[in-house]
């Protein structure tokens, strides 16, 4: 039996046994989920190893994937908010190199809602050129899009982090890991970074990767757009174990963090934008999550998924919660958020062992459901 460390209150101890199960099932090494309720952390509890003989301990994080993506959406909403960004303005508005290959009818909101119709790069870039940024976003600049904006999402597993930052750059003068580090982590206390400080190595858990990377593997269709989008940055997974990949800022999926950060900074979506007296946006801000972008079987994924500005909406595809507005996403290999603002609920789950394909884990999704089975 893995020895569960950490607080539950009592109304939520189906959380902690959905979590305990995932152990003793033998799915899991090191894992945390954190539940926040009306603002209030409910649950925060952490088990198993960071690595091979090293425990998780309560500061432990890791990678989570995309489930960085909701931290950039979230930048990228506060800017929306303060009248910085124009959600229906194209994106060349701001950075005028991308208006090449006629692509002044890419608007940002389609970025936000993966149907920018720039899901990879054309011609691939080799793993390690992530770690460019300028060779990214020009890369990206320099290519017509894949489909007509707004007609379809195809999920822009990394090249969304670049087209958002570059958007965020261009407007504030700083970079998103940056503005999310003095606008939203430190003004919360969230221990997560889109960016990580090397004296936050130490703490770092060894995330455990799946034997085929995105988009790859025997029964791979290679002429499919699925795999022309995936294959464009043919990662094996095996990149977050580097101090590159974590040093990086990569908006898209290499955050790192555990789950009470991610909880934390969900709350005060969840909330109506406010936590513990830090505003991050209005109410009207944070209900713009809830506008549709495309309600279509995802042309990357290939699942019907319904798509939000910045998050992924419910639907019978992701029925998570019983209320219209609530809002999901997560990482390869599992991790997973919820935001609720209904229930003013947010739910984390971040863990090292990684399955390999980039939806169908349902290790997060029982635990996620255990806490709304706490509150019936």
């Amino acid at each position: 039996m893995t020895e569960i460390q950490g607080s539950c209150q009592p109304m939520f101890e189906p959380v902690r046994a959905a979590f305990a199960a995932n152990f003793d099932q033998g799915l899991e090494q090191g894992a945390s989920v954190s539940v926040t309720h009306r603002g209030q952390t409910v649950v925060d509890l952490w088990a198993g190893l960071a690595d091979d003989d090293r425990p998780w301990e309560r500061d432990t994080i890791c990678n989570v994937w995309s489930s960085t993506k909701t931290m950039a959406a979230t930048v990228m909403l506060m800017l929306v908010d303060q009248g910085q960004i124009d959600l229906d303005a194209p994106v060349a508005s701001y950075w005028p190199e991308f208006a090449s290959h006629d692509k002044g009818g890419v608007l940002v909101r389609h970025v936000l809602g993966h149907t920018a119709g720039l899901p990879g790069w054309i011609p691939p870039i080799a793993p390690e050129v992530l770690y460019d940024w300028d060779a990214c976003c020009a890369a990206l600049a320099d290519q017509p899009t894949w489909w007509e904006p707004g007609t379809q999402s195809g999920y822009h597993a990394l090249s969304q982090g670049y087209l958002e930052g570059e958007i965020v750059r261009r407007v504030t003068g700083r970079t998103l890991g940056t503005y999310f580090r003095d606008e939203v982590a430190q003004p919360l206390g969230a221990d997560f970074h889109i960016g990580l400080p090397e004296s936050e190595e130490p703490r770092v858990a060894r995330m455990i990767t799946p034997d085929v990377g995105l988009g790859q593997g025997p029964t791979a269709d290679t002429t499919s757009l699925a795999y022309r989008a995936l294959a464009s940055a043919p990662i094996s997974g095996a990149e977050c174990n580097t101090r590159e990949w974590r040093a990086a800022e990569i908006p898209a999926a290499g955050g790192t963090g555990n789950a009470r950060s991610v909880a934390r900074v969900h709350a005060a979506l969840a909330n109506g934008g406010e936590l513990d007296g830090v505003r991050l946006m209005s109410q009207e801000g944070v209900e713009r999550i809830f506008v549709e972008q495309a309600h279509n079987v995802d042309v990357v994924l290939g699942v019907k998924m319904r798509m939000g500005t910045g998050f992924g909406l419910m639907s019978d595809m992701v029925p998570l919660s019983p209320n219209p507005r609530a809002c999901f996403w997560g990482g390869w290999g599992g991790s997973i958020c919820l935001v609720d603002l209904d229930a003013e609920l947010s739910i984390a789950y971040v863990m090292n062992r990684m399955a390999t394909d980039l939806i169908g884990d349902m290790r997060g999704v029982l635990v996620a459901l255990s806490a709304y089975a706490s509150l019936a």
